[in-house]
């Protein structure tokens, strides 16, 4: 009863070493690498335009980098209007009203910009580029304010119920007729991109063009990613609010960068093409959620156009979220936020900061 132990069998100790090791080394194996934050930056439609890619590796960045910028100067030679051989250029110049045959791209793009103007009521209007020029938004900056037979002589030219889709291009009623796509074009670049960095394998990214945003997964730091809604009339890097933007698109419009003074008055490069007059309305900005950066970028300008009310009004039947920035008489801002925009907000916890 008390003699000393029997021996057990050398293998009673090899074999649970083994899987104790082999486990050690599975855990090595599994253990993902950390993740590296590889970013792209250049200049494309007279703004900026930043990629942020996540990614195990540092991914080939001259690779990367030029498959972005071409992707980017395609869009942009077939929709400038500043550059004279673009598709939208060249049908500006064309004095016929017969099917005009463009690309894929730049039809995909009106005909968003057609169903946004459609449930807009012809807030948004594409077709818009005689009163750009009128107003002095154009090439060429204006002297003094249009006389109302000016704006009543380019209106002649405006309305996107002119302007129809066909199976291969574009056709307009009226040879006068000239498009603008810049209110839409940079979100529809924001997607092009999106579609590019899945393609080559990330579902983890940020793409900026311009501050039309989309982002999709988490940053290197496993958080969601987070974008800040400028203070209009302030500094630039003053925020209102902060938003955590995860596999969702956001797009801002508003009238406090772009604009100039007349006998006092602010003249906003924002403008009605119902009215063929600039926006006067307290709204300074309104930021649109959407799956789609095109769709945000759209109706970010259609809502900014028909001031808060409406703006709340139509978003809340369209169960578009959105966020706006009031002016309010004693200089401050009022927040309005539509009702399906909460739920795409998300508390900042500073203990897990």
């Amino acid at each position: 009863m008390f003699g000393p132990k029997p021996i057990r069998p050398l293998h009673h100790y090899i074999l649970p070493g083994l899987f104790v090791g082999a486990l050690f080394v599975l855990l090595i194996i599994r253990r993902e690498p950390p993740a590296i934050e590889n970013i792209y930056e250049g200049q494309v439609m007279g703004t900026y335009w930043i990629v942020k890619i996540k990614a195990t590796t540092i991914l080939p960045a001259a690779e990367i980098q030029a498959e972005i910028q071409q992707e980017l100067d395609d869009i942009n030679s077939k929709m400038s209007t500043y550059l004279l051989d673009s598709e939208i250029s060249q049908f500006n110049e064309n004095a016929i009203t017969e099917n005009f045959p463009i690309s894929e791209k730049t039809r995909a793009v009106i005909k968003a910009a057609e169903q946004i103007s459609k449930e807009s009521d012809g807030a948004f209007d594409i077709s818009i580029k005689p009163l750009i020029n009128l107003w002095g938004f154009g090439s060429k900056p204006a002297e003094e304010p249009p006389s109302e037979a000016d704006i009543a002589l380019a209106m002649g030219s405006v309305g996107y119920q002119k302007i129809h889709v066909t199976d291969t291009g574009i056709r307009k009623d009226i040879i006068d007729l000239q498009l603008d796509v810049s209110a839409i074009a940079k979100g529809y670049a924001v997607d092009q991109i999106a579609k590019k960095i899945e393609s080559l394998g990330y579902n983890e990214y940020m793409v900026d063009v311009g501050g039309e945003i989309k982002a999709n997964g988490r940053n290197t730091k496993k958080r969601v990613w987070r974008i800040g809604i400028e203070t209009p009339d302030a500094d630039r890097g003053t925020y209102t609010d902060i938003i955590a933007l995860k596999d969702i698109s956001i797009a801002t419009s508003g009238d406090y960068r772009n604009f100039y003074e007349q006998d006092g008055k602010r003249i906003s490069h924002t403008i009605d093409a119902r009215t063929g007059l600039p926006i006067t309305h307290r709204l300074a900005s309104v930021s649109v959620l959407h799956t789609s950066a095109m769709m945000a970028d759209g109706w970010a300008t259609a809502l900014n156009v028909l001031g808060p009310v409406d703006a709340m009004k139509l978003a809340n039947q369209k169960k578009l979220p959105i966020m706006l920035i009031v002016r309010e008489e004693n200089g401050s801002h009022k927040i309005q936020y539509s009702s399906h925009f909460q739920q795409y907000r998300v508390k900042i916890d500073p203990a897990t900061e």
